[in-house]
Parts: C-alpha cells; structure tokens; sequence
C-alpha cells in the first residue's frame, strides 16, 4: 500500500474523468461515430464497454488517500501499452481509418500517454503506507 501523492490522485482522477467520457461516447455512440472515423463499429463500441470498467477502477484509486501499489502499477503500465497498442494499431494495416480517424486514435494515445507519465510521477512522489 502507498499513501497516493496528490499529483498521482490528480492525474487518476483526469484519467477517469477523460475515460468515463470516452466510455459514454463510445458506447453510445459507436454507431454514428463508426462511418465519420472509418472505424469498426465494434471496435469503437466494445472500447467503451471497457472503459467502463476502467474508468470505475481508476476512479476508486484516485478517491483512496492510500492504495494498493500494484493496482497503480497495472494502470500506468496498461496506460503505457495502450498507447504503443493505438500506434501500433495505426501502422498495423488492419484498420483503415480517414484522417478524422487517425486523428481520433493518436489523440487519445497522446493522452494516455500523458496519463501514464503523471501517475508515474505521481507514483514516484508517494511513499509506502504505515500499517499498524
């Protein structure tokens, strides 16, 4: 357990907000969403529908004065891969998005990416919790 600097509960509580937004549009919207990107229907659907329960997991973390390191750990590294994953993804030739689409998957891998390097930084301001 750690006790979570306040520039890591910032930073999870942005990553929530910024996930459970993408959550609601995604899966909401996946429909209309999917021929203005040029995107899978059910890539952009299914995306939300994780983040859901992303968005609720990071949520709890950034509410907690002191968590469990290894779930802060497992969110900046998941934060970290999915950034290389949408790049990858981009490159890989297995979608063909416009450039509305590509624009939509590097922005929010930017973002990620950005999510990953606060809460590490964050992660490297906190200190271990004191247990009785």
């Amino acid at each position: 357990m750690i006790t979570s600097s306040s520039l890591l509960r910032r930073a999870l509580l942005a990553d929530a907000l910024f996930s459970g937004v993408a959550a609601l549009v995604l899966t909401a919207a996946a429909s209309p969403l999917a021929p203005l990107l040029q995107l899978p229907e059910a890539l952009l659907r299914e995306t939300g529908l994780f983040l859901v329960a992303y968005t609720m997991l990071v949520g709890w973390l950034a509410s907690r004065a002191v968590a469990p390191k290894p779930l802060i750990q497992l969110v900046i590294a998941g934060n970290a891969a999915w950034t290389v994953g949408s790049i990858a993804l981009l490159f890989s030739g297995l979608i063909a998005p416009n450039v509305l689409g590509e624009i939509f998957v590097a922005a929010q891998a930017v973002a990620t990416g950005v999510f990953a390097e606060l809460q590490y930084m964050g992660l490297r301001r906190s200190s271990e919790a004191v247990t009785a």
